[in-house]
């Protein structure tokens, strides 16, 4: 069977916000601009991204289950369910996919309650703290960690 060439790039609650929500933080890009960029990060390397964004954890999970069946990995910005979700945590688990943690803001040096990631220990990759072209890195590395080459 061949490695399918697809990447589900998931964004949980508020991040349907970029551009608008606390741009000090997040900075001016959009959720379009972080899918497009993602996008084209992956088609560098032959390969596609689905994009799924929700406020809510049921179709995130949903979205994480389904990608078993097409995907090769998953990039995740869980927003604040990074800090609160076990079941998402769960189903990111449950794949047998590699997964790429990234997130806009460096989460280690904000409030103290986003200091801890459920996620961190079931992803290979963690991109933190490099705002949007971070997720750019968090596609090459994690088809580094895919294909088992720097070439993808």
């Amino acid at each position: 069977m061949t490695t399918p060439r697809r990447l589900l790039l998931v964004n949980g609650p508020n991040l349907n916000l970029l551009g608008t929500r606390q741009p000090e933080i997040y900075g001016r890009d959009t959720l379009a601009d972080v899918e497009r960029l993602a996008a084209d990060a992956a088609g560098r390397h032959g390969m596609e991204v689905r994009a799924v964004q929700s406020n809510h954890e049921g179709v995130l999970i949903d979205a994480v289950h389904a990608a078993r069946l097409d995907c090769a990995g998953i990039v995740i910005n869980a927003g604040g369910l990074t800090h609160t979700s076990v079941a998402l945590r769960d189903a990111l688990a449950s794949v047998d996919l590699p997964v790429a943690e990234v997130h806009i803001s460096n989460i280690k040096e904000r409030e103290e309650f986003r200091h801890f990631s459920f996620i961190e220990d079931v992803a290979v990759v963690h991109v933190v703290g490099e705002g949007v072209p971070g997720y750019a890195r968090a596609v090459d590395l994690l088809v580094e960690v895919i294909t088992g080459s720097a070439d993808g």
